[in-house]
């Protein structure tokens, strides 16, 4: 198990309930809660707060007599045979909650070989994924999930991409300056979701928040048609706050 440390509150979230599943998995005939505080160091009520969200998926389960031990979904995870498999289809079913809690299309993107990747969504009927009129790959600039990504990389990684890909317009509010994008993405706080408003597709806006294990570079992205734009920044708080389970099954 390992997750790079990164200053925002779900990664936070996510190493905490490491601590707490390494400590599960210790002791094979279950543990309490107590105990869990005890080698972990981590405050009982902060505790409490985390083995909910750890039986909700399924990672841990408690016995009859109260005692934690390891989950079906954790037991799949740590399978080499069969594990990518399972992590789809864990991670997938995460999205779909997270749609249906936040209100919106969710999307998981990588980095991959150097290009951006969109590899995972859940949408429905009312609640519909943009339409990639532009290749994501070559639309970086414009996108969230592409800022969010690019916001992961080294200047040098950054001016890589940038070099490779022309910054085309693709409406009227794209930024098309590489100096003013590198500036920007330079200045975004890594805890604040970087948005896209109307840059990438008029009628949509988009937000995106990290979500890098390891060495890996990744992002959670929703989007919303442009007249639910004013539930924007709520629903992607939202998707902050909640993007710990979906570090949590990269990470294990």
């Amino acid at each position: 198990m390992a997750l790079q440390h990164r200053p925002t509150a779900p990664h936070h979230s996510a190493q905490d309930a490491l601590r707490v599943l390494e400590t599960v998995t210790r002791h094979t005939s279950g543990v309490t809660d107590t105990e869990i505080a005890r080698e972990s160091g981590i405050d009982p009520e902060r505790l409490t707060t985390l083995l909910r969200m750890l039986r909700r998926e399924a990672y841990v389960e408690q016995s009859a007599d109260g005692a934690y031990v390891t989950g079906e979904a954790l037991a799949r995870l740590g399978s080499a045979h069969g594990r990518e498999q399972a992590l789809r289809e864990k991670l997938q079913r995460t999205l779909d909650r997270l749609r249906d809690s936040v209100g919106a299309a969710v999307y998981i993107s990588r980095y991959v070989d150097g290009e951006v990747s969109v590899t995972q969504y859940a949408d429905s009927p009312a609640m519909p994924r943009v339409n990639e009129w532009v290749d994501f790959r070559v639309s970086a600039h414009a996108t969230a999930v592409g800022k969010s990504l690019l916001t992961q990389l080294d200047h040098a990684g950054r001016r890589d991409h940038l070099a490779r890909h022309r910054m085309a317009r693709l409406t009227s509010r794209t930024i098309t300056s590489d100096k003013l994008l590198l500036s920007r993405l330079e200045s975004q706080p890594a805890t604040v979701p970087v948005l896209d408003l109307q840059e990438y597709a008029v009628g949509t806006v988009c937000a995106a928040v990290p979500i890098t294990a390891g060495s890996a570079v990744g992002c959670l992205a929703l989007s919303l048609p442009v007249e639910h734009a004013h539930r924007l920044r709520r629903a992607a708080d939202e998707l902050n706050r909640s993007a710990a389970p979906v570090l949590l099954s990269l990470a294990i």
